[in-house]
């Protein structure tokens, strides 16, 4: 095992460097080391071929065993790191434009894709509706570090821009991930009423900032009145977010876990702005290997086999979800003080799509739902063509469109 992830790491490493060489986004490259080195690639080459001797070489079954655990743990510190760096004034100042990226995207690709899928693959539409909000998701573990990157370049900084595309990003999933759940249950024949599901969504939201503010709150007092080294201290936030979110796996009540996160760092800057700052350097190294553990993670969930199976239909259906999140990022910014280029650049921000896709997309297949194996091959598919167009997209667009 420990082998294995010297294997890998170094791998990312070395490839990461050359995408960058080639100008090409270094996450990519961790992308790719996990479809490389992953239990597909190790299948096709130690089982079929016979190439036994290269099995140490490919990432260890222990490691993908956890393998969503460790990728959960990439992206609450990357959501640690985004909430440490939200102002107060700065979310006055964009709040209604958040919640309106936070819903209306998501919700328009998530029914975009639910006629498409109904009309042309001729799903019901309980089962479109999987589909529909499988796709629907925005990845914030792709699209929060490059939005920390362009604060840290100061880009977009007047309008805010960054951290309307972050603060929308860590809401997005609650939508597409409870609508999901309604029509997976209404698929399997279960008598789920989907406005009461809907109905849950501002429960969670408020829940996971209230709870997330409370908690960040204790934590700055904890921090105030005990002397703690500040490596310690990042710890402590660590894992207080890693039991956060298991609240929300527990389904105990509603909460928005990633958001919660969120609330956390951004208390802990409101009240003290240099413990705040200590707090995101050491964030900042963890991140170096969360990164790679991230990337690497979801590319080794990537079966490439499936992608095959859904052909240009699925390139088609992705595509006709992703102009349905276009307009409705059009219409979360009528009326903003944007321009058309910046309107722009936030449509093409959304695009990302890894996580909740690597996380629900085999479910459908597993539960039994009509068409799963189809279900799988598009969202497998929504990762690798989203991934490196939107990321590549958001580098390119940086300088000439903010």
């Amino acid at each position: 095992m420990l082998f294995s992830f010297a294997v890998f790491i170094l791998t990312a490493m070395l490839l990461a460097k050359l995408f960058e060489k080639l100008h090409m986004p270094p996450l990519l490259g961790m992308l790719f080391t996990g479809i490389l080195l992953g239990s597909y690639s190790k299948e096709y080459f130690v089982v079929e071929k016979g190439f036994t001797f290269l099995n140490s070489f490919f990432i260890s079954d222990k490691i993908l065993d956890v393998s969503n655990e460790l990728r959960t743990l990439g992206l609450i510190i990357i959501l640690i790191r985004a909430g440490l760096g939200i102002d107060k004034e700065v979310l006055k100042k964009i709040g209604k434009t958040a919640v309106k990226m936070a819903s209306l995207p998501c919700l328009f690709e998530g029914f975009t894709v639910m006629f498409a899928a109904h009309f042309i693959l001729g799903y019901s539409f309980p089962v479109a509706g999987c589909l529909g909000f499988i796709l629907a998701a925005v990845s914030p573990a792709v699209v929060v570090p490059e939005m920390l990157a362009l604060k840290d370049k100061g880009l977009g900084k007047e309008k805010e821009i960054p951290t309307i595309i972050l603060a929308g990003a860590s809401i997005d999933d609650v939508f597409a991930i409870t609508l999901f759940t309604a029509f997976l249950g209404m698929s399997l024949g279960e008598g789920v009423n989907i406005f009461h599901e809907i109905s849950k969504i501002p429960i969670s939201i408020f829940s996971g900032l209230a709870l997330g503010l409370f908690t960040g709150y204790i934590l700055y007092l904890l921090f105030k009145y005990f002397h703690i080294r500040d490596t310690r201290k990042a710890l402590i936030f660590l894992i207080t977010a890693i039991m956060f979110h298991h609240i929300e796996e527990m389904k105990l009540f509603p909460i928005a876990s990633l958001l919660g996160i969120m609330a956390m760092g951004f208390m802990i800057l409101a009240k003290d702005n240099g413990l705040a700052k200590r707090m995101a350097l050491k964030f900042n190294k963890i991140w170096v290997f969360g990164e790679i553990l991230l990337f690497v993670l979801i590319g080794a969930a990537v079966n490439i086999r499936v992608i095959f199976e859904s052909g240009h239909i699925g390139v088609l259906i992705v595509i006709i979800g992703l102009i349905g999140r276009l307009i409705g990022v059009t219409t979360a910014l009528y009326n903003s003080n944007l321009n058309t280029k910046e309107k722009l650049f936030c449509g093409i921000s959304y695009i990302p799509k890894a996580t909740v896709q690597a996380a629900t997309a085999g479910i459908p297949l597993a539960m039994g739902v009509p068409h799963g194996d189809t279900i799988l091959a598009i969202g497998v598919l929504a990762i690798i063509i989203t991934v490196p167009v939107g990321v590549t997209g958001i580098r390119l667009g940086r300088d000439s469109l903010l």
